[in-house]
């Protein structure tokens, strides 16, 4: 697939010796959803803001689009759109104002009518008169979308966008994600909701401690690295678990009426008939089965235990 930015050898060092980058190798897809996800004080925002201009590199190179951020840091800059962490608004100004103003500082035309739909399309639209300061923090994250899809980028950074907002101007957020993925936007998320990565990305990076330590499409992703859990309803309680049973390693609740079987999606044999078979032997009978899959936050969280 056609790589919309390219990551090489990238390092940070800060004053002081502080290594917040290590070799980053990466390449985002055009068109792509990619979330990025780590704990805090991993290097995510210093990763986004050296690929946004806004922190230089220690070492390494970076290109947008085929522009090298560096020595061509107007026309790199220019096709990148960027949502902060922090609520960095113009309080006096007007949401339409403010929005606009945006717009001109990439030499945009003036565009009335795709400042409109963005505003529209972010539920702003009722607020374009308001001051910045009398709004909500929701709003003002709105505001800060807004702001970053201005210029018509062709690639949006999203930093923890939907930090502090409501369950309901989340689910309006994403729609306006998905509809410019659909449109052609390159997406790059980090996210502390992990579920909202699971639902929307294509691909997911993890870095822990200032590398790269995995990069993966989700769903193969899930395969490899997901287990499953076959819960049994059990007919009869259970006291405990027999020892003809302890090879696989059955989990009984503390009520007694279920156990649980956890199994690696991996595996060419799930091991589910032996247990069956030998459930049977010791006449342990069970009304219900269910089954779950460990989620992406649940990966996520083994990754980083195992890299740290």
């Amino acid at each position: 697939m056609q790589s919309i930015i390219s990551i090489s050898n990238l390092t940070k060092t800060y004053e002081g010796g502080f290594l917040a980058l290590k070799d980053i190798n990466l390449d985002i897809h055009k068109g792509e959803i990619f979330g990025l996800l780590g704990p805090n004080g991993a290097g995510k925002t210093t990763l986004i803001n050296i690929i946004c201009g806004i922190t230089t590199p220690s070492q390494g190179q970076v290109a947008v689009n085929g522009h090298d951020i560096i020595e061509d840091a107007i026309k790199s800059r220019a096709i990148i759109g960027l949502v902060p962490q922090e609520l960095t608004t113009d309080a006096f100004e007007s949401v339409w104002d403010t929005v606009t103003f945006t717009r001109g500082l990439y030499g945009k035309a003036p565009n009335p009518k795709h400042i409109e739909m963005v505003l529209k399309d972010l539920s702003l639209w009722d607020k374009k008169d308001a001051k910045i300061m009398t709004l909500s923090g929701g709003m003002k994250r709105r505001v800060l979308i807004a702001k970053a899809l201005s210029h018509e980028p062709e690639i949006l950074f999203l930093d923890e966008p939907t930090a502090g907002v409501d369950v309901e101007l989340r689910k309006d957020m994403w729609a306006v994600v998905q509809n410019l993925r659909a449109s052609g936007v390159t997406i790059i998320l980090t996210t502390h909701y992990i579920e909202e990565a699971e639902e929307m990305a294509d691909r997911i990076g993890v870095i822990n401690n200032g590398e790269i330590i995995l990069v993966e499409e989700k769903t193969k992703l899930m395969q490899k690295l997901g287990t499953k859990q076959m819960v049994l309803e059990l007919q009869k309680v259970l006291k405990s678990i027999p020892a003809s049973l302890k090879a696989y390693k059955l989990e009984l609740s503390p009520d007694g009426k279920h156990l649980t079987y956890t199994y690696d999606t991996r595996g060419k044999r799930t091991g589910i008939t032996a247990l069956l078979n030998a459930l049977n032997k010791a006449k342990i009978k069970f009304n219900d089965v269910n089954t779950t899959q460990s989620s992406l936050e649940d990966i996520f969280v083994n990754l980083v235990k195992k890299k740290s």
